[in-house]
């Protein structure tokens, strides 16, 4: 859609779906830091790769289109991080998951729970982010078939 200065206005949300696409890259970029830092299983660190490259395509439907099924499977995505990591944060006895073959301490070494609060808050934000995208995007086809 052209404006009358005969600049290009877009026809919906542009900041969301930027801020989301972002997050979604953040996210990817993550799985793939940790799985390069190699402090988990080799098995693991495939899965992350893997879990990377499936979230890659949709950030940039996210960007160029705010696509709905991108949105749908990175809200159903980072509920599903949300989920395992809490899983393995409350598993270790709120400590975080086990790294490496370090000898057992009596002192609760809090770094593995810090870093997947981190995860879980950077999740919990992605699937908002993309659930209230879709929403946005809802509404308003809802107001152009109502007009």
């Amino acid at each position: 859609m052209t404006t009358t200065t005969g600049g290009v206005q877009s026809a919906g949300p542009v900041l969301h779906p930027r801020i989301c696409a972002a997050l979604t890259a953040v996210s990817c970029l993550v799985h793939l830091w940790v799985a390069a830092w190699g402090h988990h299983d080799a098995w693991l660190g495939v899965l992350m790769i893997a879990v990377a490259a499936i979230c890659i395509p949709c950030t940039f439907h996210i960007w160029r289109h705010s696509r709905v099924g991108a949105l749908h499977q990175v809200t159903v995505s980072a509920v599903a991080m949300i989920a395992l990591h809490s899983v393995l944060l409350l598993g270790a006895g709120g400590a975080g998951h086990a790294h490496g073959e370090g000898r057992a301490s009596s002192v609760v070494d809090t770094s593995g729970a810090a870093g997947l609060l981190l995860v879980i808050g950077l999740e919990i934000t992605t699937a908002l982010l993309a659930a209230t995208l879709v929403a946005r995007l809802r509404r308003r086809v809802q107001m152009a078939a109502a007009s």
